[in-house]
């Protein structure tokens, strides 16, 4: 039979989908079906399967792998049950940019056997409600129910065409078991004109303008936060940097690498609350969704504001504007090259060499006292315990060179990136929301990419997971290590012990400094983890025991400790650290 459910799978893999995140119900007879005829009949020309026990999971991991490789991945999931399970990962996948196509089954329409798929068990009657499309609808740049096998893969393409144009997003597609049961007479389509929609440059007009007041300020300051998604752009802005002696970039957001922290106008990783965005006199935002916020931290008055995105007007957000003179649809590297490519060429004899050598000078000062800062406060404690900071550089310097972070240390990520310190492009990938529980399946999605990105298992990068403790219970650590274990997908989890959420504590200072709650213990605000779960024994039995583990609080076990976890990994087995860490360091 060549089936709906059959000419689906086909359209993915024609459109360049080569995994599929699973988890399956009473829904996907057809669905099954199809995987088995294709897994026998297509010769390796056809999706590989990957069983998640846990939708959260399987919509990270797709998540993961979408946002290293740029490549649309798909999930399939159960009615509407199922599609409530991916949860908190949709909004990842929806602010952090993942293309990534959900599809889900509906109930069937017909409960007396009149077509083929017509309902059979008792859950059809109780799956069955009023719009399913509804519970993501907001989250998604598309969604539509497939109503009949003879345009599925129109639909799939159409889908697909939403979640990787600018800015992408995930899409959600629904189809009922008679659907997807029918029969069709196979048929391809054209791919190439199902091709992303692309973004241009900047006006020449906008060129000149934001060219010549960078050349032209005493402190001008780029503010990014996820143009680093495509791997060019890093080189791009350290050109850009090169050109305008006194730039300075600073991230905000972190959701992936933008800008080498070895060049001297690197800011690091912040959340807009920084000096620096007060004293600019000219702002160029590129790609970013929050440069500052405006009850903590905001330009002056006086500052000439610039917004370059793929998204100026945030149309997924009820409030945003930012106070900019010119804002841009347009594409981040197109646009950086064209700016750099002015200020070198026509522009050059504009500049103020005396002033722009200054500007250099000054900049590479500050850069080093940033390093030397970071270093000292990252020292290990006189009672041999360990901050954050000390951790990851020790990381830092265990881990191979190329490894890629994917980081979820929430409140302890402004540490953990100072310490880190990425350089290459593709290295640092955060959560791209608020949905806490993203890396465990993020970064199983992003090591099976590196691995299918060169040549199979094993293959790829060193992978290393950095998570808060209150997030690792998130990230559904059951489904985790047993995919982890059952795909031979090795990672390195580190797991930052503070015995509780702390953002909360935050948010409530941020508010109430000086109310009730300021002066209560964690207990008392329910924030504590008190007694302390056993984060790598629960790893380990999800693994089947087959899984490294260890337990670190003194400062002087860390390097041993690392070398074992760390050659564990390279041999093919994960690696679990619960490190006991001092809070704000």
């Amino acid at each position: 039979m060549y089936t709906a459910s059959f000419a689906f799978f086909e359209a993915i893999w024609e459109a360049g989908v080569t995994h599929c995140f699973v988890n399956l119900g009473s829904d996907h007879p057809s669905i099954i079906e199809a995987m088995v005829k294709g897994q026998q009949e297509k010769n390796g020309k056809f999706p590989r399967i990957i069983t998640c026990p846990n939708e959260m999971v399987a919509m990270s991991m797709a998540d993961g792998y979408a946002r290293l490789t740029g490549k649309p991945q798909v999930v399939i999931v159960h009615v509407d049950v199922g599609t409530q399970g991916l949860g908190a990962a949709v909004h990842n996948a929806s602010t952090g940019r993942a293309p990534i196509l959900v599809f889900a089954g509906l109930s069937p329409f017909t409960l007396e056997g009149e077509m083929r798929g017509s309902r059979t068990e008792y859950i059809h009657w109780i799956q069955d409600v009023p719009d399913q499309k509804l519970i993501l609808g907001q989250y998604c740049r598309y969604s539509a129910e497939i109503k009949t096998g003879r345009n599925i893969k129109q639909m799939v393409n159409r889908a697909l065409q939403f979640a990787t144009s600018d800015p992408q997003g995930p899409v959600y597609l629904v189809g009922a078991r008679e659907v997807m049961e029918e029969e069709i007479e196979p048929y391809h389509l054209k791919q190439s004109v199902w091709d992303r929609v692309e973004l241009g440059g900047l006006p020449q007009k906008a060129v000149s303008q934001i060219a010549e007041s960078l050349i032209g300020a005493k402190k001008p300051l780029l503010i990014t936060g996820y143009s680093g998604r495509n791997h060019k752009v890093p080189g791009a802005l350290v050109d850009l940097a090169n050109s305008v002696k006194g730039l300075r970039v600073l991230d905000t957001g972190g959701s992936d690498m933008c800008f080498p922290a070895s060049h001297p106008g690197w800011l690091g990783l912040r959340f807009g609350v920084e000096a620096e965005i007060k004293e600019a006199d000219v702002i160029l935002i590129v790609d970013c969704d929050v440069p500052w916020i405006p009850t903590q931290c905001k330009p002056a008055d006086t500052a000439e504001i610039f917004h370059i995105d793929v998204d100026p007007l945030k149309q997924m957000m009820p409030l945003f504007y930012v106070p900019a003179r010119h804002r841009y649809r347009a594409d981040a590297l197109t646009s950086i090259q064209q700016i750099t490519e002015l200020v070198n060429g026509e522009l050059a004899n504009k500049v103020d060499s005396p002033n722009s050598q200054k500007a250099w000078d000054d900049l590479v000062a500050a850069h080093q006292k940033r390093l030397d800062d970071i270093a000292v406060k990252a020292g290990a404690k006189s009672d041999d315990t360990f901050g954050t900071g000390h951790l990851c550089r020790k990381l830092r310097e265990a881990c191979p060179k190329d490894t890629i972070w994917a980081i979820e240390a929430v409140t302890n990520t402004a540490f953990v990136h100072d310490n880190l310190q990425p350089e290459l492009p593709g290295s640092w990938i955060n959560c791209g929301g608020g949905g806490l529980g993203w890396s465990g399946g993020g970064t199983l999605g992003i090591k099976l990419a590196t691995d299918a990105e060169n040549g199979g298992t094993g293959k790829g990068k060193f992978v290393v997971q950095i998570v808060g403790d209150g997030t690792f219970l998130f990230s559904v650590p059951g489904s985790v290590y047993w995919i982890s274990k059952r795909y031979n997908i090795p990672v390195l989890t580190i797991v930052l012990n503070n015995k509780g959420w702390n953002a909360p504590r935050k948010s409530l200072l941020l508010v109430h400094p000086e109310g009730a709650g300021s002066k209560a213990t964690n207990e008392e605000i329910n924030i504590s983890f008190d007694p302390v779960p056993d984060y790598s024994g629960i790893a380990k039995a999800a693994a089947g025991g087959d899984l490294f583990t260890a337990k670190v609080e003194k400062a002087s076990d860390l390097d041993s400790i690392l070398r074992q976890a760390i050659d564990s990994v390279k041999g093919g087995q994960s690696a679990v650290l619960d490190c006991k860490v001092n809070l704000g360091s």
